[in-house]
């Protein structure tokens, strides 16, 4: 029987963006791709890690390529919140089809196809551990699935945010696919990411995680075996903090 490996985080949430689900395609959902990172939240899962998730909508629309296209803001992040929804209903049937109860809970209500935000109902799911993932943003235009995150990691008292990049295992002072010289960090505070723009997440999160002493992790989603590892305390990531 393997032993399961140890974790200091009993609460956390897992921020990946939509187009960690497009596999190798142009758009849209890649299922295989899907069920890796299934695969993948189910084995943090059976170190009996309470998991909320927040998956961004940039594979099927993202508001600010709408906007700047000409079409309305508002109307734009609109559809991108129903983007997350998507994706936030395929990553559920793909954690249910491997036995993980899962939730998806939109901050928009949409009762035939997800629960609404009801924060102290998402706590006891978390407690019943059920994976809850957020989608639909805040509910509000002009605020990212980063802050999203944030905001949500903090309401559901989660002791780290976790950002599953793709095509890279952490943060660095400059794109390391463009600069082959480019510095990685192991640790970096969120004030120099602030003063750097260094991208991590957008200006908001990365002040609403500051002001509320909330760590974020930035580790390789496309390593097998990462999330968990991490979480054991081993690989390679860039703590925020």
């Amino acid at each position: 029987m393997t032993e399961t490996p140890q974790t200091t985080f009993n609460r956390v949430l897992l921020k990946i963006s939509g187009e960690a689900l497009m596999g190798d395609q142009g758009y849209g959902l890649h299922p295989p791709t899907v069920e890796r990172i299934a695969r993948e939240v189910k084995t943090v899962h059976d170190m009996g890690v309470e998991i909320c998730m927040v998956i961004g909508g940039g594979n099927i629309f993202r508001g600010l390529a709408g906007s700047a296209q000409g079409m309305e803001r508002t109307t734009a992040d609109y559809m991108g919140m129903l983007a997350t929804v998507m994706n936030a209903l395929a990553m559920q049937s793909a954690l249910e089809e491997i036995g993980v109860y899962t939730r998806v809970i939109t901050a928009i209500r949409m009762d035939e196809v997800a629960e609404p935000y009801i924060r102290r109902r998402a706590v006891r799911h978390l407690e019943k551990k059920r994976v809850c993932i957020f989608a639909a943003g805040t509910g509000n235009p002009y605020f990212t699935t980063d802050t999203a995150s944030a905001l949500r990691a903090n309401e559901m008292a989660c002791e780290a945010l976790f950002m599953g990049k793709n095509g890279t295992d952490g943060v660095y002072d400059s794109d390391p696919r463009t600069n082959p010289d480019a510095k990685r960090y192991d640790k970096v505070s969120y004030d120099e990411v602030l003063q750097k723009n260094l991208k991590v997440m957008d200006a908001s999160a990365i002040a609403l995680a500051r002001d509320n002493n909330l760590p974020i992790i930035v580790f390789p989603l496309d390593e097998p075996g990462g999330f968990r590892g991490i979480l054991a305390g081993q690989g390679t990531y860039t703590r925020v903090g």
